[in-house]
């Protein structure tokens, strides 16, 4: 196991004079106006839930788009600001984007074709050329504000996600030779050739992440299709040996890392004083008292499998009518991409879905789902992870999912039971949990009652187990292995065991 004292010395120790740069397109701080006053809070997601502690420990630099109204105001003349506020421990530059680019690069080009194409939720992927045209804009300025930031410096770039596909051969085509080590990593799945093979721009795709020298993902599988799609679109040498594919004389490593939450910190601040004190307050807020919590956590995403987890808890309660005024649902879902016509409508679906089940199922002061909008304190959703008797999540598709494990890393008291989709990547690793088929209403159902009646020692022997390898598979860990790996490329070293 890696501590963040341990990332922070390996960091300080091998990357010497070297600038070590983070590129996203969310940021992981955003400033916004409440009662008139200025407020910093924490954007949802993955990413943001597993880099922050990374930065924290590595004191980078982390270049982001702009997205909270407040922004502006509390920026430098470079457009950076130190964060977090409270304690700050890394710079965060911002880059504006105008409406059409947000339209056309994040709601067009990054979400409407490139994440249905990756993702296996029979959502088809829409091919816009003006979408493409604001998605090659926005990477070339993105490009610019690294290189403003490098200089003539030698830098590590790390690239986050789907965003920025094309950013990597921009940044090699306009830094000196071998001034840049750049490495990327993909937080969703990679599809297959079959798949893959629809996009219009798939060699400009490959073309630009082929000039990373290393790529990440969550999983083997994942890794095996990105080289299988390289090998039959483009001309290149595949080194199966090395993993590697190797085209214009340029050498990308393909590497399996699967991501993680920050164990030690969850695990440490559910057992502090204040947060027992908020447990009654969240007890009153939602009417708990008494029942047995159920607990999702999710944007509202077509790729999560809400519809279908409210269709199993429908089922559960239809098979089960026993367990009325017994558990609660809690549903919590951040409000994500509602300017794209398909996002609206599951936001619909899901509203009539939560209706439905509670006129059908409800009693007199009891009903089973509570849906709950919009973001909560980090404070109190780790505190839910910790009272719910069961997470549930759902994922049509998932390249890792960090709910699982959070949950899992909140359960100090070593009991709970996770009810986890076979289809995301977090299944390979957790798997003491109950693995469900989220498009099988019955054994989804049948697998939420089994996780309720589980014998208090068997939840307490999986739970054990799933806290052992969140524990040793932490953040700083998947951290350490990935820049261990850069350092490979530079120095020629062995990877460094971590």
């Amino acid at each position: 196991m890696l501590i963040k004292e341990d990332l922070q010395a390996f960091v300080q120790e091998k990357l010497g004079d070297y600038l070590f740069v983070v590129v996203s397109n969310r940021q992981p701080y955003e400033h916004v106006y409440k009662k008139g006053k200025i407020e910093c809070q924490r954007p949802s997601g993955g990413v943001i839930t597993a880099l922050d502690p990374v930065m924290q420990a590595c004191h980078g630099l982390w270049i982001a788009a702009s997205s909270g109204e407040a922004d502006h105001r509390v920026t430098d003349r470079f457009n950076k600001i130190e964060v977090p506020a409270d304690s700050p421990a890394y710079s965060l530059k911002r880059v504006w984007l105008t409406k059409p680019e947000v339209e056309g690069y994040y709601y067009g080009y990054s979400n409407d074709a490139l994440w249905p194409l990756c993702h296996t939720a029979f959502q088809r992927p829409v091919f816009n050329q003006e979408d493409w045209q604001h998605y090659t804009n926005v990477n070339q300025k993105f490009a610019k504000a690294v290189m403003d930031e490098v200089g003539e410096a030698k830098a590590f770039i790390w690239i986050q996600d789907y965003h920025f596909c094309l950013l990597p051969k921009l940044l090699k085509d306009m830094a000196a030779a071998n001034q840049l080590i750049i490495a990327h990593f993909w937080h969703i799945p990679w599809p297959s050739y079959e798949a893959f093979r629809i996009c219009p721009q798939k060699d400009e795709i490959l073309e630009g992440m082929l000039a990373n020298d290393m790529i990440g993902f969550h999983t083997h599988y994942h890794c095996n299709n990105f080289i299988e799609v390289v090998d039959r679109q483009l001309e290149s040498k595949i080194d199966r040996e090395r993993f590697s594919v190797i085209r214009h004389d340029h050498e990308t490593l393909i590497r399996p890392y699967p991501i993680s939450v920050d164990f030690e910190e969850i695990n440490r601040k559910v057992q502090q004083n204040d947060f027992k004190n908020m447990e009654g307050e969240l007890i009153e807020e939602f009417h708990l008292d008494n029942y047995r919590l159920l607990l999702g956590v999710d944007r509202i995403d077509y790729t999560k499998g809400i519809p279908e987890r409210l269709d199993a808890i429908d089922r559960l309660l239809e098979k089960h009518p026993e367990l009325k005024e017994k558990i609660i649902f809690l549903q919590l879902g951040v409000l994500s991409r509602i300017h794209i016509a398909k996002y609206k409508a599951l936001n619909d679906e899901i509203n009539a879905l939560v209706e439905k089940i509670n006129w059908k199922h409800s009693t007199d002061g009891w009903s089973p789902v509570i849906f709950i909008r919009g973001n909560i304190s980090s404070a109190k959703l780790q505190l839910l992870y910790r009272m719910a008797q069961v997470c549930i999540v759902s994922a049509l598709h998932d390249g890792m999912n960090l709910v699982a494990k959070e949950f899992v890393s909140a359960h100090y008291d070593e009991d709970g039971v996770l009810v986890l989709s076979q289809f995301a990547g977090s299944a390979r690793e957790l798997a003491e949990a109950v693995l469900i088929n989220p498009y099988d209403s019955e054994q989804f159902s049948d697998s939420i009652y089994q996780a309720l009646t589980m014998p208090e020692e068997e939840r307490r022997k999986r739970m054990v187990k799933m806290r052992q390898t969140v524990h040793e598979n932490n953040i700083y860990r998947w951290a350490g292995k990935f820049i261990s790996g850069l350092l490979k490329i530079e120095f020629k070293e062995q990877e460094v065991a971590v």
